[in-house]
């Protein structure tokens, strides 16, 4: 059997490695892949990113499926150029994915079908977007409408950041097409929890609850990030939450995509900021959709996944999911990013690794800025590494992944000390 993952990042190395524990599997390609890839067991890179010569490579190959990791080729289209050419491919058409492509489009949808999310304007005219943020005051967020690879979002906390927000989106071309709209939403409090789910346009099949931090510097400080570690469960979704979740938010979404004609498949991942009202009870409002599993969130549940994720996916692009479950792992999976010096304004790129720890059934070090030249590994993108380990606890999972992360070298590597904090509270 043979598979394909697209993408080059931590997130397509965990799906892949994942992928490969079936003993089914003979081969995944991963296109285009990164260093850690180019050294798993059972894992080949594929130099290639061009949809159609991947389409080809498909047939060529005679791959039973792909499955799609970052957002870029979902925008792109690449599940639709699949199916046209009748190869099973597992993800969102263009037309699904712009409930991340598209933030207006998003929150437009979720007002329409009733799901609770903050309260917005979208704006293509900065003196009308400076007018709205002086009238509703900070703290505030501004939000590229397109892709930002992770980037695009400001929680500005006072007027000042707002505006310069503002400014550097829509007259600055910070963020090229992607902010030529914004979108600007009122701040919510609570805490955060990444809750993802596999859809094969009808049958939800949830996947385990995660939490990541996405402030470059401990204790949630610093500019925001694509994210600096993660781990699963998130102790925050107690299973009334869970239950909430899927009856507030993930079922209207599916069932929404469904009723106006673009029926979702692939990885759902809803962003929530949870928090209590005065009465205490549960409040649970959409941050953002995603169109694909989180990261660094991957890597800690694909840590945790003890059922066939051939098998999962399979009853997906079949539109059986109805048919399968998931097991998981009992332990705590928590994941630490090691950064590129410069990260996330202007990444280091070059620097040699020089030390990865020993891995083992308790600890897994997965590539996502990483390239071999000359033999040697080095950095070549902002989010270096995640490396995860698993415990019985939130503490012993962050004993394990710093002992990792002690052993992991290369000249200005950054990392936050505190993943799991809030958790271990």
């Amino acid at each position: 059997m043979k598979i394909l993952v697209v993408g080059s990042g931590g997130r397509e190395h965990a799906i892949a490695w994942r992928l490969a524990q079936d003993e089914r599997v003979g081969t995944v390609f991963v296109a285009p892949g990164n260093a850690g890839t180019a050294l798993t067991d059972k894992l080949v890179n594929v130099p290639e990113s061009d949809i159609s010569r991947l389409a080809d490579f498909v047939k060529t190959n005679d791959v039973l499926f792909t499955v799609v990791g970052p957002e870029a080729p979902l925008a792109a289209g690449i599940v639709d150029h699949f199916r046209a050419c009748g190869l099973k491919i597992f993800g969102p058409t263009r037309a699904a994915a712009q409930l991340e492509s598209s933030k207006d489009f998003a929150k437009a949808f979720m007002k329409r079908h009733g799901i609770p999310t903050a309260d917005y304007e979208s704006f293509t005219d900065a003196d009308a977007a400076h007018a709205y943020v002086n009238k509703k005051g900070a703290p505030i967020v501004i939000k590229a409408d397109g892709l930002a690879a992770g980037k695009g979002v400001i929680v500005a906390m006072d007027l000042q950041q707002a505006h310069e927000a503002i400014d550097s989106m829509l007259e600055g071309n910070a963020f090229g097409s992607a902010g030529a709209r914004v979108v600007i939403e009122d701040f919510l409090k609570g805490e955060e929890a990444s809750f993802i789910v596999m859809v094969d346009g009808k049958n939800i099949l949830p996947m385990a609850s995660s939490q990541d931090h996405k402030r470059l510097l401990d204790h949630d400080m610093g500019p925001n990030t694509g994210g600096m570690g993660a781990y699963s469960p998130a102790p925050i979704v107690t299973p009334e939450i869970h239950d909430q979740v899927m009856r507030e938010i993930i079922r209207p979404t599916v069932e929404g995509m469904a009723a106006d004609g673009i029926p979702f498949t692939g990885f759902l991942y809803a962003g929530l900021m949870i928090d209590r009202d005065e009465a205490g009870k549960n409040v649970v409002k959409t941050l953002e959709f995603n169109c694909r599993m989180g990261d660094p969130e991957t890597q800690p549940i694909m840590s945790r996944l003890k059922s066939s994720l051939v098998d999962m996916i399979m009853a997906a692009i079949e539109g059986q999911l109805d048919t399968v479950q998931a097991q998981w792992d009992e332990r705590v999976a928590l994941g630490v990013v090691c950064a590129a010096r410069g990260y996330p304004e202007k990444p280091e790129k070059g620097a040699q690794i020089t030390m990865l720890p020993a891995e083992s059934e308790s600890l897994h070090v997965f590539h996502a800025g990483t390239q071999s030249v000359d033999g040697q590994t080095v950095v070549s993108g902002g989010r270096v590494l995640c490396v995860v380990g698993l415990g019985d606890t939130v503490k012993e999972a962050a004993a394990k992944a710093y002992d990792g992360v002690k052993h992991v070298h290369f000249d200005g590597m950054q990392y936050r000390s505190d993943i799991g904090y809030r958790a271990m509270k």
